[in-house]
């Protein structure tokens, strides 16, 4: 059972994640605290401080999140007194520039299914930090650019067996 507290963290970092994919800066920035950070670990990339988490959104992320075909599929949350770690699988095809996620790489039109993980850190109500992980590996193959042959590497089928695992 989810205390008032917890509910009120997922609440607010489902705000956040639907203003980042609204394209509304504004928002995104109003569910954090004064001096967040945000780190997508596999690429490294993303802001430290107010001003360094705003260029990165207004430049890399908010409104250029995914394609517009993206899917989220929650697979799991886990809620502490000041974190929240989500686990999910996302789909989507590489028609436009991700930046975060594949920085300086174009379009190539392929389909992607990744797992990520997701650590939110919170201060009171608003959240402090994010810190993203993926199988980059993965994605590079479902892109093409990795030839898996003779390397520890999967492509989609990590991702399918999360949400499938029996």
């Amino acid at each position: 059972m989810l205390t008032e507290k917890q509910e009120k963290m997922i609440a607010v970092f489902e705000q956040h994640v639907q203003a980042e994919l609204d394209g509304d800066l504004v928002t995104t920035m109003a569910t954090m605290t004064d001096n967040p950070h945000l780190l997508n670990i596999p690429t490294p990339v993303g802001g430290s401080g107010k001003d360094g988490v705003l260029a990165f959104y207004r430049d890399h992320l908010v409104g250029k999140f995914f394609p517009p075909d993206v899917k989220m599929q929650r697979v799991s949350i886990t809620v502490g007194e000041a974190q929240i770690v989500e686990e999910l699988v996302i789909s989507f095809t590489h028609t436009t520039m991700i930046e975060w996620m594949l920085p300086g790489l174009q379009p190539t039109g392929k389909q992607v299914q990744a797992a990520f993980a997701v650590i939110v850190g919170f201060e009171g109500d608003k959240v402090a930090h994010e810190h993203i992980y993926w199988d980059q590996a993965s994605v590079l193959v479902q892109l093409g650019l990795i030839n898996p042959a003779g390397l520890p590497v999967v492509g989609a089928e990590n991702a399918r067996k999360l949400l499938a695992p029996k």
